[in-house]
């Protein structure tokens, strides 16, 4: 398989026949690594292919990669979520494509706003710190409550809340648009 034939773009309402296969991926992926993960519905993830808020990665007609963005604290801070490969497509480089994409995405719908990361894998650690993120804590990141209740669903929120918030098992990753501006999009 070659990288080449994946083609990497901004998700629409026509992807959304992809939405349960994209969930099962996940949660799949999650168990494997035996990881937490926050659960997102179907149609949240649906409604960020709607709204041009999603990276996905086709070979033919077949899902191989996805992820999303979401705003939050008044615009101030995009979040770039649910990073998936399909294991048919895993070792091709196609989750720095993907993340890559999405990360351009945000720039582009809000260049000022601070871009965030949670994580335990230490593939995207690497790729996030290609791109300019570095390792903040916790409460360097959105107060946003809707941002956190998204945290509840994931196996270690316990963990979270002991800590109130400021750590987790997921390292956190912010890249400052104010300390880039030399980058272009």
């Amino acid at each position: 398989m070659d990288a080449k034939q994946v083609d990497v773009m901004v998700a629409d309402a026509s992807h959304e026949v992809y939405v349960d296969k994209i969930l099962d991926t996940i949660r799949e992926a999650a168990k494997v690594r035996g990881t937490g993960i926050a659960e997102r519905t179907h149609e949240y993830v649906a409604t960020k292919m709607r709204e041009g808020k999603a990276i996905i990665a086709l070979c033919g007609e077949e899902f191989a990669g996805f992820t999303y963005i979401e705003s939050w604290g008044n615009k101030q801070y995009v979040a770039t979520s649910g990073l998936i490969v399909h294991p048919d497509y895993r070792g091709l480089g196609l989750a720095k494509r993907i993340k890559a994409a999405s990360f351009r995405l945000a720039r582009l719908r809000w260049p000022k706003a601070k871009i965030f990361s949670l994580t335990s894998g230490a593939a995207v650690m690497k790729m996030n710190t290609e791109l300019g993120y570095v390792p903040v804590t916790f409460n360097e990141l959105t107060d946003d409550e809707a941002f956190w209740k998204g945290c509840e669903g994931c196996v270690n929120h316990d963990i979270l809340m002991a800590k109130n918030r400021k750590f987790c098992i997921c390292t956190a990753m912010l890249y400052d648009p104010s300390l880039h501006e030399e980058d272009t999009i």
